[in-house]
């Protein structure tokens, strides 16, 4: 199969889904946040909101820790085009769902349309097997790179539309809920691509066993392995940090400047265009010349003193200026690092792999939830702290473990032939 006739289909296939999911980003802080949001009573207190806020955010990845290994499992014995049919499905009845919960404020509706989506949500594991497929060592960043795009591409438009679209002074019928509407609609859109563009990258089929506590026995098995225990290490802290930003920035501007729905949507499609031109110019000058090894000695750092950085402006306009930077070693962070993890297994594993990447993935997303609505009921800036500590966490584990033992290993890894 040549590579380059399953790009298309795969980068259009997460551009829109990332479209869908940055369209929320502005909308879920105004919902739990504002104080006639239409989801609480009027009277809920600060505290109250912080803790439904974590738990909402904590039940995509929750969800996703057990259906995501179980997606990339079934994507090795059944194929990845059918499996990604699946968890487009599920996520494309989850934003109805949700769109029908803000309607009826239906708080426990609210919560299952998040934990449907995140069961059947292992599309960009099955992406990225796909990916792995078709790719060598050393061409993995590069087309690893491609998917970070498609979501920078996303975030441009995403949080942008769904600032706009909830914006009743825009026009009169648009409410929280039409974004929802909007992203479903999107969804199906991807559902006919996939169905009419994506080509089977699957060459041999391999049968695991499907267990739905498997999320729990691939951080077993990833413990237990020594090529394994440590990068996953890193996964892992890198998501927490990570999360930690994404969920609670848009938290934080509401609170330390006031921003609306629409300002926190174009704070995030200017920061979109950053990740585009990192993920198009940056990433693929790398690939080039540096192994991924290597981009995340440096790349790991700045993004976690970076996040520090944003404790410091008091105003808007400053946050045009230090938020390009997260973007960038963000981007550059991400390709690399997945390509460093799906290095350490052969073809036939892929699947399973980067399945136990979206498990530690999923946990990274899941915690911050949960301690950051309680981090963010005592203090504003106490998010973004934890974000910026465990991210040079994961680069002080990736220097002090995961490079000396790659050392010690095999003299020359794959990814470091010509």
């Amino acid at each position: 199969m040549n590579p380059r006739s399953l790009f298309l289909p795969i980068f259009l296939t997460v551009f829109i889904d990332m479209l869908g999911v940055g369209i929320i980003i502005p909308v879920l802080p105004a919902l739990f946040f504002d104080p006639d949001a239409i989801t609480f009573a009027t009277g809920a207190t600060h505290e109250q909101r912080s803790l439904y806020y974590g738990l909402l955010l904590a039940s995509y990845p929750l969800m996703q820790f057990f259906g995501a290994p179980v997606l990339g499992a079934l994507s090795d014995r059944y194929g990845r085009k059918p499996m990604l049919q699946l968890s487009l499905a599920g996520t494309m009845l989850g934003y109805v769902l949700f769109g029908t919960a803000i309607m009826t404020q239906n708080l426990a509706l609210l919560f299952f349309s998040r934990m449907l989506p995140g069961f059947t949500g292992g599309n960009i594991a099955i992406i990225y097997s796909a990916i792995a497929d078709v790719s060598d060592e050393r061409s993995k960043p590069r087309n690893f790179g491609l998917v970070s795009m498609a979501f920078g591409l996303g975030f441009i438009l995403g949080p942008t539309l769904g600032g706009i679209l909830a914006d009743p002074t825009v026009l009169s019928w648009f409410t929280p809920s039409t974004p929802f509407w909007f992203t479903a609609v999107l969804t199906l859109v991807n559902l006919a691509l996939v169905q009419g563009l994506f080509a089977e990258t699957l060459k041999e089929k391999r049968s695991h066993a499907i267990r739905l506590g498997k999320g729990i026995a691939n951080i077993l098995t990833s413990f237990r392995s020594p090529n394994l225990r440590v990068i996953f290490s890193v996964v892992l802290l890198q998501a927490l940090g990570f999360t930690f930003f994404t969920q609670f920035f848009s938290v934080l501007l509401l609170h330390k400047i006031g921003a609306g729905m629409k300002e926190i949507g174009l704070l995030f499609g200017y920061v979109g265009i950053w990740l585009v031109f990192t993920q198009g110019v940056i990433v693929r000058y790398l690939s080039k010349r540096v192994v991924s090894r290597q981009v995340l000695t440096f790349s790991l750092p700045l993004l976690g003193l970076f996040l520090f950085v944003l404790l410091l402006p008091g105003q808007w306009a400053t946050f045009f200026l230090i938020n390009p930077f997260i973007a960038i070693f963000h981007g550059i962070t991400s390709p690399n690092l997945t390509a460093v993890v799906s290095s350490q297994a052969g073809h036939d594993q892929q699947g399973e792999i980067l399945g136990i990447n979206q498990s530690m993935i999923s946990v990274g997303q899941l915690l911050p939830a949960i301690i950051g609505g309680w981090l963010n009921a005592i203090h504003v800036h106490l998010p973004i702290i934890a974000a910026g500590f465990l991210i040079l966490a994961a680069w002080g584990v990736y220097m002090g473990l995961f490079l000396p033992g790659e050392k010690e290993m095999a003299p020359a890894s794959a990814e470091s032939s010509p």
